[in-house]
């Protein structure tokens, strides 16, 4: 009786959680003593950076992006609705617990039994992970079979991305039933996250592919450099509330959610690092060192794209990269861009330009992440354009990536997605 309710009363009965380490952490260094023949004084404990998880939108959307990402797209194994249900319930219960702090679940002493946690982020501060999940089409339905009763509740948005010109996109990186996107100031601490969640979709969903996501710091704190030596993200919708969030147009249970298109680019590093410094600056449009649009001073600086130059040329030219993604070449079209770099080590390829070379190369690039509020007129116009003029496409290709409806956020006692099943 005494071992059972020590069970059951988890940290009332000495049952250590993550957050439990991380309030300790004040008085383990006060207790250390002298270090290297000097006193070290006692400091007290600093309140864990937290972001919130429950609320009306998903947090890792428009939050204050982070230094790490570790995205994870399942495949659904089961065909029961009711293990669904249980699933989306699970993650939700744990993805509360570790953005607060806490390990996944409530930790076990059973030397018999699996521990409930993997352990490795027990004593490393929350550092602001998030955690947001998205409904792929498979969801509702796949290879024709309605397996969840969910066809019906598919959103008109949610479509099938049209094949782009030059994409390469591979199968086994493609697609998913469910999307996961954690994001965190610490590399362990996302992946933990979702190792966390991948495990407790055993027997339910296995997991189709995964792309970790890196993000530099500028030392004066401003936008950040991608692979290609330029700073990525300058340029944000001015209304993120219109261009982000879905409204009354959407069905109910996707109100206040958003669609995430996310794209593995590959980036030809070797070919850019043998390219002119002028020919780059031309290719993006900016220059490289200031971020300033081409004849302009500061980053910040609008692009005005009607600019020519002495001989009557457009300054940006016509087919540089922030021209073409620009909302006023795109009838207004804006997305939220959330995209990390990525390097996967080498791997072999074949050049798609003169002199057709192979070889080892840099597996690397942008894992490009994009939220809207409709992506028939955010993502695919603005990109049908760009695949087909964008001087970049000489530089990257498209690999894989998939479309995700990603619901509005939860109340407590909700389940992420709850309001799509109430629904049916």
């Amino acid at each position: 009786m005494k071992k059972d309710r020590a069970k059951d009363d988890g940290e009332a009965a000495g049952i250590a959680t993550r957050r439990g380490f991380l309030l300790g952490a004040g008085g383990a260094i006060a207790g250390a003593g002298l270090t290297g023949g000097a006193a070290v004084a006692a400091a007290p404990a600093t309140a864990p950076r937290l972001e919130p998880f429950h609320g009306r939108h998903q947090a890792g959307i428009v939050t204050p992006q982070q230094s790490h990402s570790y995205f994870l797209a399942f495949d659904l194994t089961s065909g029961k609705r009711d293990d669904l249900v249980r699933l989306l319930r699970d993650w939700t219960a744990a993805a509360a617990r570790m953005a607060g702090g806490e390990t996944a679940a409530i930790l076990n002493k059973d030397a018999d039994a699996a521990p409930l946690d993997s352990g490795e982020a027990l004593d490393l501060a929350p550092a602001r992970l998030t955690l947001t999940v998205g409904f792929g089409a498979g969801l509702f339905a796949k290879d024709g079979k309605d397996r969840y009763g969910l066809a019906a509740q598919r959103p008109e948005a949610l479509i099938d991305l049209p094949r782009f010109n030059g994409d390469q996109l591979v199968e086994a990186r493609t697609g998913g039933d469910l999307s996961l996107q954690a994001c965190a100031e610490d590399p362990q601490v996302a992946f933990h996250a979702a190792r966390q969640l991948a495990r407790l979709a055993y027997g339910v969903a296995e997991v189709r592919w995964a792309q970790s996501g890196f993000l530099s710091s500028s030392r004066d704190g401003g936008t950040p450099r991608n692979l290609m030596g330029f700073k990525d993200g300058t340029q944000v919708p001015e209304n993120i509330e219109e261009a982000v969030w879905v409204g009354s147009e959407g069905p109910a249970w996707m109100r206040n959610g958003s669609y995430l298109v996310a794209r593995r680019i590959r980036i030809s590093l070797e070919h850019w690092d043998r390219t002119e410094l002028s020919f780059q600056e031309e290719v993006v449009g900016r220059h490289k060192y200031s971020g300033a649009p081409l004849g302009k001073k500061d980053e910040k600086d609008a692009l005005d794209l009607d600019r020519t130059d002495a001989d009557g040329n457009p300054v940006i030219p016509e087919t540089a990269h922030v021209r073409l993604a620009a909302a006023a070449s795109n009838g207004g079209a804006q997305i939220f861009r959330r995209g990390y770099s990525y390097n996967d080590g080498v791997s072999f390829t074949a050049e798609r330009w003169p002199p057709w070379r192979q070889g080892m190369m840099y597996d690397s690039g942008l894992f490009f992440i994009a939220y809207q509020r409709d992506p028939r007129r955010g993502f695919v116009p603005i990109f049908e354009k760009m695949s087909k003029l964008d001087m970049m496409n000489q530089y990257v290709t498209h690999v894989g990536g998939g479309l995700f409806a990603c619901p509005g956020g939860t109340a407590e006692g909700e389940f992420i997605g709850q309001r799509l099943f109430d629904s049916v």
